[in-house]
């Protein structure tokens, strides 16, 4: 059996479980869901699928996305959760002889961005969502995912921030923690309630924690990050999230976005615009946004 899971906190964890649940004997396959969505992904026979979408060529599916859920049979387990790793291990309670509760709160915690501002201020200081910072689809690493998922598989009660591989990742993280903040402070204008962060001016723009725009500007109810699609020099990629500090944002971002060519869910989607036609666009949805009546039916 093979775990096929994407490269986040919570498919670090989902691995964890199932190798402690599961016969596997082949390495884990990392994918993004929009893999799954083009219907690109090597899905195969055998394959637990895990949250992730469903894919009907596989053998056992977990996910805790509403968006996901199927109407069809399949094996495994579904249910609107914190985490797909607490899926899994509700599934699979009777067979674990460690104790992984632990690491599924952490897991809970993290997936549900249920943290407080002096955790996203201060991350050095919560060593389970600092390593969380460290897992980045952007840096293709299957090794160090696979790294993780032994270590936490050995001590799931302790973040391993001090191994030298994460180690110097979590100093990386706070290094451009660091250089994003300003990026923020320089690129952000608030129109009342709703942060505009544009960086279309930058063509190296620094990864940093994703809600740190709402602990440094905590009167935002809802953030636009704009940016130049670095696939394509025609097109403007559009972020926005709700805020997980102040909890007036009344519209559905996915619902929203999916009348400009995107989506998500309710409280963060993205979508991508023409650039000739970029600006009007903005306009519309940032007056949406401004307006922050409930668009859903």
């Amino acid at each position: 059996m093979r775990i096929v899971t994407r490269p986040d906190f919570d498919g670090v964890v989902c691995a964890v479980l199932l190798q402690a649940a599961e016969f596997i004997d082949a390495p884990t396959c990392w994918i993004e869901p929009s893999v799954i969505q083009k219907g690109t992904a090597p899905i195969r026979t055998g394959d637990i699928l895990a949250n992730l979408p469903y894919d009907p060529r596989c053998s056992i599916w977990f996910d805790h996305h509403v968006s996901n859920r199927i109407l069809t049979p399949f094996q495994g387990a579904w249910r609107i959760a914190p985490s797909a790793a607490g899926v899994i291990h509700d599934h699979y309670r009777d067979r674990f002889t460690t104790d992984f509760s632990p690491l599924v709160r952490q897991a809970d915690k993290i997936d549900a961005a249920d943290l407080t501002r002096e955790e996203v201020l201060f991350p050095e200081r919560h060593p389970f969502l600092l390593l969380s910072m460290t897992i980045s689809s952007r840096r293709k690493d299957a090794a160090y995912w696979d790294h993780l998922v032994t270590l936490l598989g050995r001590r799931p009660d302790e973040a391993p921030i001090d191994d030298p591989r994460a180690a110097a990742r979590c100093r990386q993280v706070l290094e451009d923690n660091e250089t994003y903040r300003r990026f923020l402070l320089a690129h952000t204008e608030l129109r009342g309630h709703v942060a505009i962060t544009d960086l279309r001016s930058h063509e190296n723009i620094p990864e940093g924690n994703r809600f740190l725009c709402y602990a440094l500007f905590p009167q935002c109810a809802v953030q636009v990050r704009i940016r130049r699609d670095p696939s394509d020099r025609g097109r403007i990629s559009l972020s926005i999230g709700h805020s997980i500090f102040n909890r007036t944002c009344n519209v559905n971002v996915g619902l929203m976005l999916s009348a400009f060519g995107g989506g998500g869910h309710r409280g963060a989607g993205g979508c991508s615009l023409d650039a000739a036609r970029a600006d009007a666009n903005l306009e519309r949805i940032l007056a949406i946004l401004m307006e922050n009546k409930s668009n859903e039916p």
